[in-house]
């Protein structure tokens, strides 16, 4: 079932808001009357319609003000100018504003409900693009950024860095690994042999004169190693400007 669709009709005269209720409830339409422009923009503040229909001629603030201050305000709102007193004028300064359409006095059922129709017709025509645009534009947004592929030349160079490279990480490796293990086979011998008093004494004696003779190779090991580890570093940080 379709929802209610609220029209406003602003119109100082009773019988034209009686008119279009007698004609338009029955077509699933909840009609609601304002007497003045300033009535109107209120109920427009407090609710929400779905098409305004309004007199030109009325005290206070005209039909056209009404119209164009609804268009300002809420430019998706369809606005129908119902009006005795059709001049080329009026007609230009409604149509500058955005008005829907015009319905002339003397009004028939036919022209009441025909406006009602074409107002909300126009009102779904405006409607539709800004929801496919909306649509267009969500996976977008949504879609996670694609990594950009590195260019010939950036893949050459990274290429070239890494076999240049490589001799020498493998080369400290190599000097690093046996220091390494050995270190650890005698952290756990010691572990071990630490319960005896005068072993404790006699590691205490290995393990000093085990730095002054390791200290040298480690040293060449960093001496050795550092430049290497500076210039991968140095590679990896150039190949990652150059993707950019």
């Amino acid at each position: 079932m379709d929802a209610i669709r609220k029209v406003l009709v602003v119109d100082d005269d009773p019988v034209v808001g009686k008119s279009f209720d007698r004609v338009l409830k029955s077509k699933g339409y909840a009609v609601i009357t304002a007497r003045s422009g300033a009535e109107a923009l209120d109920k427009l503040r407090a609710e929400k319609y779905d098409v305004v229909f309004t007199d030109i001629k009325m005290p206070g603030m005209n039909g056209l003000e009404v119209a164009e201050r609804v268009k300002a305000s809420q430019p998706w709102l369809p606005v129908v100018i119902v009006t005795g007193y059709g001049t080329d004028a009026n007609e230009t300064r409604a149509k500058a504003a955005g008005v829907a359409g015009f319905l002339r006095k003397p009004l028939t059922p036919e022209m009441i409900e025909g406006g009602a129709r074409a107002a909300l017709a126009e009102k779904a025509e405006v409607a539709a693009p800004a929801a496919t645009g909306l649509a267009a534009e969500v996976p977008l947004l949504l879609a996670p950024p694609r990594d950009i592929e590195p260019g010939p030349a950036v893949t050459f160079i990274k290429n070239v860095a890494l076999f240049f490279a490589a001799p020498f990480i493998a080369l400290a490796y190599i000097i690093a690994l046996p220091f390494i293990g050995i270190g650890m086979l005698a952290w756990m011998g010691g572990r071990a042999l630490m319960k005896y008093g005068v072993v404790r004494k006699t590691a205490v004696v290995v393990k000093n004169v085990g730095l002054f003779i390791a200290a040298p190779f480690i040293g060449l090991a960093y001496v050795i190693g550092f430049p290497f580890v500076a210039l991968a570093i140095m590679t990896y940080m150039g190949v990652r400007a150059l993707k950019k």
